[in-house]
């Protein structure tokens, strides 16, 4: 059964990072278009955020959490430095991911990028864009520390 636990929590962690990864270069390539495109892109982010981000998030931390519990038998575990730092960062990303990211991924894409709100959408992809950095290097992070466990 852990190995399934385990299983799935990859799976999360590679639709969480992956769909983020995805995202970002998405984001790159955008710099390119004009205004006009903009809409179009920020509705694809939201809808990788919504279909494969969010839901990888909330798949790894709850299969982690839950990974934790088996292999431990509910006992408090020896100390893993590792184990700390992969929980902690990703817990931190993945709070990061679901609290700010996805809601301003949706915000975005109401938004017209020509309309009178032009100014706040700037706005919001600049908070996505250093939110879903900082939520991508915990995220990191905590994929060193797992492959670091033994």
């Amino acid at each position: 059964m852990i190995r399934l636990w385990l299983f799935l929590h990859l799976l999360g962690f590679t639709l969480w990072l992956g769909g983020a990864i995805a995202a970002m270069i998405i984001g790159i390539a955008a710099k390119r278009e004009d205004r006009h495109g903009l809409g179009a892109v920020v509705r694809a982010q939201a809808s990788l955020m919504r279909v494969a981000i969010a839901p990888g998030a909330i798949l790894a931390v709850v299969t982690g959490l839950i990974l934790t519990v088996r292999v431990t038998g509910g006992e408090v575990p020896g100390f893993s430095i590792w184990l700390i730092i992969m929980q902690g960062t990703g817990i931190v990303a993945a709070l990061l991911t679901l609290l700010i990211s996805l809601p301003t991924a949706a915000k975005l894409s109401r938004l017209d990028p020509l309309g009178e709100a032009a100014g706040y959408f700037d706005e919001l992809r600049q908070r996505q864009r250093i939110v879903a950095s900082i939520s991508g290097t915990f995220g990191l992070i905590a994929l060193f520390a797992g492959a670091m466990l033994r």
